[in-house]
């Protein structure tokens, strides 16, 4: 499909919106002139003891953490590890919430999501037996009708962004290679004491004696910010993990909002739905905003990640999926997608919905799953993000409940309190936000939660 060249302009008509303008560090984003190898710092020889500070992982947490981190205290030296600085591609992390948007300001990240494409997010849009209701964003405290927006984009774009800020500290070392070990005290087989992490090559390459591996031991902490994934977590939380469901994901392509006169809101915002009968025009009900849908098998979740592409995510129930290789799994996401999206309600989405997913040569799955927080009682270190905690990705909640993580821990790293403290007194802060959402992913797989109705759309 061919699309406009003018998607990249974005019709929201607040200009000061941050996907408006100029990034500061945008010359940096796919520079790795500032990316140490692992190579590189088995030849210099660097100290084992040179760092202060050590992150695991250069995901959006890990590097909004050094970030933060090299303003705060100037004088120290922050040692990020990642084992691959390109840019990444995933199917989930693409929506902020408005929380998450306020936390990357309190960051002094405020102006992240300029210059990659991104779409704000008003609310969300939601269809259940027959019924459409509208869950706009919070008010601002003004009282002047404006609203709190999100924002939505390629998850990718965004973690490069965010890493080229980090590349521009003097102070943080960017280091592509692979952490492989806490180095620590064990007590019957239970990590107690994190003194530092061993460090090797991003991949062995099979081919004569084995890599020697760095040590580095951090004179402060250690941050394990590696994501859902986390091959750290079982020493902070030992308890089997069971898979809830399955996101299924593709994306959609259409031509943008021809004009801004769509969005008939006082700010921006769709107060009406439109229900397009072609896919040659954006055919989201509500454009700029998240759509959830609950009469498939399982809730499909959709949002623009840009003015011409949309995300679409089939939430598939149970711990197994069925077969691609046989053609049910395309069987059952054609019968879910048609049930949540019928063509009498929504005739240009349902016939671009089947159409790109005929089309799709790969469905991209990832296994969806509820991981508590745990308290830290290792000292040394601390978990971040979702190798803390992990929640369904339907809200689009992990990344704020990770950058409030950031806001409260750096907060008071800038007291006079002893470690154990900070730790103790972050746990309890950042509880509040996180029960939240974490119980409204799981209210939201409760259908029983939406019969109740909330704002119904305007026909």
């Amino acid at each position: 499909m061919t699309v406009s060249s003018s998607a990249t302009t974005s019709l929201d008509e607040n200009l000061d919106w941050p996907t408006q303008g100029q990034y500061e560090y945008a010359h940096l984003y796919s520079s790795r002139k500032e990316i140490t190898t692992f190579d590189d710092i088995c030849t210099a020889k660097v100290d084992s003891t040179a760092y202060d500070y050590v992150i695991i992982g250069a995901g959006p947490i890990g590097a909004a953490l050094a970030y933060k981190l090299a303003k705060d205290h100037p004088t120290t030296k922050i040692l990020i590890v990642e084992k691959n600085w390109n840019e990444p591609d995933r199917i989930v992390g693409e929506l902020m919430q408005p929380s998450g948007c306020q936390a990357l300001e309190n960051l002094g990240l405020p102006d992240v999501f300029s210059g990659i494409g991104a779409v704000p997010a008003h609310g969300y849009f939601i269809s259940y037996k027959g019924k459409q209701l509208y869950v706009p964003n919070m008010e601002r405290p003004a009282m002047d009708g404006s609203r709190y927006k999100g924002v939505s984009f390629h998850h990718g774009r965004l973690v490069m962004n965010i890493r080229a800020a980090c590349k521009a500290m003097e102070n943080v070392t960017c280091l592509e290679a692979s952490v492989t070990e806490l180095l620590g005290d064990y007590e019957n087989n239970e990590l107690k004491h994190v003194h530092g992490v061993r460090i090797g090559p991003v991949r062995d390459s099979g081919d004569g004696p084995k890599a020697t591996e760095h040590s580095v031991y951090p004179s402060k902490l250690t941050f394990v910010c590696d994501g859902i994934t986390s091959q750290f977590r079982k020493a902070l939380n030992p308890a089997p993990v069971d898979l809830i469901s399955h996101f299924c994901g593709f994306v959609l392509e259409h031509e943008p909002i021809d004009t801004a006169d769509f969005f008939t809101g006082p700010t921006g915002a769709t107060t009406h739905m439109a229900r397009p009968t072609t896919s040659k025009v954006n055919p989201l009900p509500m454009p700029h905003n998240g759509h959830v849908f609950l009469d498939g098998v399982g809730p499909l979740l959709l949002y623009q990640m840009s003015e011409c592409e949309t995300r679409v995510l089939a939430d598939i129930p149970g711990s197994s999926l069925p077969s691609e290789a046989s053609g049910q799994l395309r069987k059952v996401l054609h019968d879910s997608l048609n049930r949540s999206v019928p063509k009498h309600d929504y005739p240009g989405l349902n016939s671009l919905l089947l159409t790109t997913l005929a089309q799709s040569r790969r469905i991209r799955c990832i296994g969806t799953k509820f991981i508590p927080a745990t308290a830290n009682k290792i000292d040394g270190a601390i978990w971040i993000g979702d190798s803390l905690n992990v929640r369904h990705p339907l809200t689009g909640g992990g990344m704020t409940i990770g950058l409030w993580d950031i806001v409260h821990l750096t907060d008071l790293l800038r007291t006079p309190k002893s470690i154990n403290q900070i730790k103790a007194q972050w746990y309890w802060q950042r509880r509040p936000r996180a029960i939240v959402v974490n119980t409204f992913g799981v209210s939201d797989l409760n259908l029983e939660f939406f019969d109740y109705g909330v704002k119904r759309v305007p026909k």
